[in-house]
């Protein structure tokens, strides 16, 4: 009888010890796995990262890009504006448990220089045109010295183009005139036949021939074309008023995209916005008052993409 109890008991903590064993398992079977794959076919900023999440076990995800942006959805594609190195992180949770990972990504700088326009209506990415180097270097010594943050787009004319650029409208009382301020000089006009007013062409303004027969540009105020679209007899008429001509690809874009022809040689043309044209029809189409100031304020902030 005696060896029989012993047998039971010893059975009884056998079956004890193997029950922990099965919950420790258990529980370390639960633990979520962190990992995941990134699929990055441009390297050149600016650049979407597609992140493929392969966690295991998880139910919550956190990602910290490196850059400060973050998010919490499964398969995330973040924009990269900047070039550089950047530690991404991902952590991956199941109830209180959370495992981490982590991967360093390289964004590489553009050939091209190019400045991202920011609005409350999405984002525009500019080109900036080597052929005007007076006009390009001066708008990337604003945009760096955050000369353009906060500003309005402070005169709107739905068909015709998009302004701003005047220090004086950062802190404009509602229906306050503007569009005579500017950083205190003005810029020699660079024209060239190549670079025309098509739909999205970034032009430096100025103010009129009357007092500025050299076509001087504005020091910090610009435009972007809207336009319209133009017929081949009104390109004729252009050329033979302004004594230009245009190519078989320019007269193509102008009538099926659109611009300002009338402008050429005119405002120096610096840019080119070569995505994101969908915002300045948004812009454009928004109220204004007598002096096409919008009557909501249209505010930008100015990046130099490196």
């Amino acid at each position: 009888m005696t060896g029989s109890n012993n047998l039971h008991a010893g059975c009884r903590k056998i079956g004890y010890l193997l029950a922990l064993a099965c919950i420790a398992i258990g529980t370390s079977c639960n633990r979520p796995v962190s990992q995941f794959l990134v699929s990055q076919e441009d390297t050149e900023a600016p650049t979407n990262v597609e992140f493929i999440n392969q966690s295991e076990k998880a139910e919550g995800f956190e990602w910290d890009f490196g850059d400060g942006q973050t998010s919490d959805d499964i398969n995330p594609t973040p924009r990269y504006v900047r070039s550089g190195d950047y530690t991404v992180v991902l952590s991956a949770s199941n109830g209180k448990k959370a495992r981490t990972s982590e991967q360093i990504i390289h964004v590489d700088a553009p050939d091209e220089t190019l400045v991202e326009i920011r609005t409350s209506y999405g984002n525009m990415l500019v080109k900036l045109y080597d052929e005007t180097p007076k006009h390009r270097d001066n708008f990337i010594k604003l945009t760096n010295e955050g000369f353009y943050d906060s500003l309005m787009f402070h005169r709107v004319i739905q068909g015709f183009m998009i302004q701003g650029g005047d220090p004086g409208s950062r802190n404009a009382r509602r229906g306050q005139q503007l569009g005579s301020g500017g950083p205190g000089y003005q810029i020699p006009a660079e024209f060239d036949s190549t670079l025309i007013h098509v739909k999205g062409a970034l032009s430096a303004a100025r103010k009129g021939d009357q007092v500025n027969p050299a076509k001087e540009s504005s020091g910090s105020q610009f435009y972007i074309v809207q336009g319209s679209l133009m017929d081949e007899s009104q390109l004729k008429m252009i050329e033979r008023r302004k004594g230009i001509h245009y190519s078989e690809e320019q007269t193509k874009t102008y009538m099926q995209e659109g611009g300002t022809p009338f402008l050429d040689m005119e405002y120096t043309v610096f840019g080119q916005v070569i995505d994101g044209l969908q915002v300045i029809d948004k812009i454009a189409s928004v109220q204004t008052d007598g002096m096409d100031r919008p009557q909501d304020d249209v505010r930008m902030e100015i990046i130099v993409i490196k």
